[in-house]
């Protein structure tokens, strides 16, 4: 159920976050990658990132780093050092991240590699990633605990975890004007702009099933993660959660 529904919103993805967060999903991601703290030459693997996001930020990130140090445009050999890895298991999600990079004059950039893959069975091998990030993504899976754990697996020692995720609002008043505009204005808007309805129905129930901030921070430290810690954005309506692999 959850591949139709990304299937149906991929083209008008991007539109539609702008249009539900007003913008504010930018800001918030830009605070993610500022989070994470990217450096040349490390691995990175971007989870349910099909549209290039937080990938995009990523690279752009590392190659500011690049030119500081450098006084000079970054030089592809220099570029390849970096790796980072987009992966969603929706191709129409990814195809959408892959034209938006061709727009971006990164077609050919070896930093950027596209794999459809799961969240819950990674393909890629043990401690092979310097970080993991998943932005709006982990409440749409199928078992937590597994995307969490994979997490672990794919992270090498001193590896950082980052997720993102819309929350739980707590500020009385204003919880109860974030749930008005959740169930009555965004399924209409889904309606107006993206013809359909349903798709972000899901969308805005699947954040009341997600867990509050303090038990998804349990989860990410069960899981094996050290550091763990989750700052509010907007009072609760998205949240970073992050943790380091010790």
């Amino acid at each position: 159920m959850v591949g139709e529904v990304f299937s149906k919103v991929a083209s008008n993805y991007d539109l539609m976050n702008d249009l539900m967060s007003a913008g504010l999903h930018r800001l918030w991601k830009d605070r993610l990658v500022s989070k994470l703290r990217p450096f040349p030459g490390m691995k990175h693997l971007d989870v349910a990132g099909g549209t290039g996001d937080v990938a995009f930020r990523i690279l752009e990130s590392v190659s500011s780093i690049r030119r500081r140090a450098l006084q000079e445009p970054v030089d592809d050999g220099l570029q390849e050092e970096t790796q980072i890895y987009v992966c969603d298991i929706n191709p129409n999600m990814l195809n959408v991240g892959k034209k938006r990079a061709i727009e971006r004059g990164l077609a050919e950039d070896k930093s950027l590699t596209w794999v459809q893959g799961d969240a819950e069975a990674l393909s890629f091998g043990d401690n092979s990633m310097d970080g993991y990030t998943i932005a709006f993504g982990i409440r749409n899976v199928t078992h937590i605990e597994k995307v969490l754990a994979e997490a672990y697996r794919v992270l090498k020692r001193g590896g950082r975890f980052l997720c993102i995720e819309l929350s739980h609002v707590e500020i009385p008043v204003f919880k109860e004007l974030y749930d008005f505009y959740s169930f009555s204005v965004i399924p209409p808007l889904g309606e107006l702009v993206a013809d359909d309805r349903e798709s972000y129905q899901y969308l805005v129930e699947s954040i009341r099933r997600f867990p509050p901030q303090e038990k998804f921070a349990s989860m990410i430290a069960d899981a094996g993660f050290q550091k763990v810690e989750y700052e509010n954005l907007v009072g609760g309506v998205a949240s970073i959660h992050s943790g380091v692999k010790i």
